[in-house]
């Protein structure tokens, strides 16, 4: 029985500039979450900020 060897690049490892691109394109939409989740954790620290202190100039 012959044994079929892969083709030396193909088959064995992606192309490098596929496999960089993928990488970026998953880490770009990675940190885009990220920055949206911390925009929103960020606003509403700020509206419950803004909250505490009207609380407290209303009690004087």
């Amino acid at each position: 029985m012959a044994v079929k060897t892969p083709s030396m690049r193909g088959e064995i490892e992606p192309s490098r500039d596929s496999l960089s691109w993928s990488v970026q394109n998953r880490t770009s939409s990675q940190e885009f979450t990220m920055a949206d989740v911390a925009f929103v954790v960020t606003t509403i620290a700020v509206f419950a900020l803004v909250a505490l202190v009207a609380k407290g100039v209303a009690k004087l």
